[in-house]
């Protein structure tokens, strides 16, 4: 378990992030660069807060959710739409390096929040633009979110059983890769103004990082006419490959990429014998077998408790692994010898668990200072900071600008 740390140890400390986007890509993308050490500000609207606030999962009525989501960020809160509020954020935009927002193409231009405004002080400002389906187009305009996004890209008609319909995951699957897609392209645009000295333009849509995850479905289709088709959780690429439940109840996955472990799983349950057959020399022809080979590891699994079959497998170093939920996460060895899991001081809890960065560096670890803070937590002190006095800040209030 790995507890808090000084966020000035961070690889990004010094970079300065403006979250003014909403819901899931775009502040997810600025969480990342947070955990990393980046200094984010999450811009907020007075009356209307980041709908991520009231989602999932709630302990005496506070949202869970937004404690992950909003780490590492302080609550600043503008009506951008608001000549006070707007000539607000163009005075945080000339302080930053990065603004992340996620509006209807268009709105921040209707604003007068265009790219040439924010960055007419700050040349190297980098304005990442997440939205559905992009800045162009005919369908830029429409409302966009990470369903239709898994809808669009093939994700929902290749998943599922060969027999049901397509399926939607039950969470923001789009959403997640677009946010580490936001956070990768923005370090890419950060990489060029080293060079150049200018910031730009990201303008990304949330229906195209999806995409690369799925493999050549465009180039297969392009060249062969065919699509994916469901298979439930087989592959059309290798066998054995699916979810096979245990004697005692568990369900465990195995994996046969690689040939090598194709053979290693066959000697396991005692079906050798397969592995002289012509088919089984490539993983396609292994799947058209799927049905032989399942039935011959499935039959073997069910007669065996879970751990039993773990021991057996990964002694034969044939690729295993439980299907886990929260709490096995939690107890898993292998995450806990990672330092997967922080345990973060928190106002409203005390403290709580929750995954900290996606991955450790040598020199720069991960940084989790606190949880997420209240709406508009940090607004009079980052007005202030801003060149605003008490008075001025006081009358922003009260217009309802900020």
């Amino acid at each position: 378990m790995v507890t808090s740390r000084d966020p000035a140890r961070g690889a990004l400390h010094g970079l300065t992030v403006v979250d003014a986007a909403t819901l899931f890509a775009g502040p997810l993308a600025a969480t990342h660069l947070g955990d990393m050490g980046a200094r984010v500000v999450k811009v907020e609207h007075p009356h209307k807060p980041d709908p991520a606030r009231g989602h999932g999962a709630s302990k005496d009525g506070t949202n869970i959710w937004w404690k992950t989501l909003g780490r590492n960020k302080e609550a600043l809160t503008l009506d951008l739409s608001s000549p006070g509020g707007a000539e607000a954020f163009v005075r945080l935009a000339r302080e930053a390096d990065v603004v992340i927002e996620n509006f209807r193409p268009g709105t921040l231009e209707r604003w007068g929040l265009g790219y040439e405004e924010l960055s007419r002080d700050n040349p190297g400002l980098v304005l990442a633009r997440v939205s559905g389906f992009g800045q162009i187009g005919p369908d830029a305009g429409r409302p966009g979110f990470g369903t239709l996004a898994e809808a669009m890209s093939g994700f929902a008609a290749m998943t599922g059983e060969p027999d049901g319909p397509p399926t939607l995951p039950p969470f923001g699957l789009a959403d997640g890769i677009a946010s580490v897609a936001a956070a990768y392209s923005i370090m890419v645009a950060l990489h060029a103004r080293a060079t150049t000295g200018r910031g730009q333009v990201v303008d990304l849509a949330i229906t195209e990082p999806i995409l690369a995850v799925l493999g050549p479905q465009i180039s297969r289709w392009d060249l062969t006419g065919t699509v994916q088709p469901r298979t439930g959780n087989r592959t059309v690429n290798n066998s054995p490959r699916n979810a096979y439940r245990t004697r005692d109840g568990r369900w465990l996955a195995i994996s046969t990429s690689a040939q090598s472990v194709a053979e290693r799983v066959m000697h396991v349950v005692g079906r050798p014998d397969c592995i002289s057959q012509p088919w089984f020399a490539s993983g396609a022809q292994r799947a058209a077998h799927a049905d032989e080979l399942d039935e011959a590891v499935g039959s073997w699994i069910a007669q065996r408790d879970a751990q039993d079959v773990i021991e057996v497998f990964t002694a034969a170093h044939a690729a295993v692994a439980p299907v886990y939920d929260a709490a096995d996460i939690v107890a898993d060895r292998q995450f806990n010898a990672l330092g997967t899991i922080h345990e973060i001081d928190d106002d409203d809890f005390g403290s709580m668990k929750m995954q900290g960065p996606l991955f450790r560096l040598t020199e720069h670890d991960g940084v989790i200072a606190h949880t997420g803070r209240e709406h508009g937590a940090d607004t009079r002190r980052l007005l202030q900071e801003l060149g605003y006095s008490e008075a001025e800040v006081q009358r922003l209030r009260d217009e309802g600008s900020a």
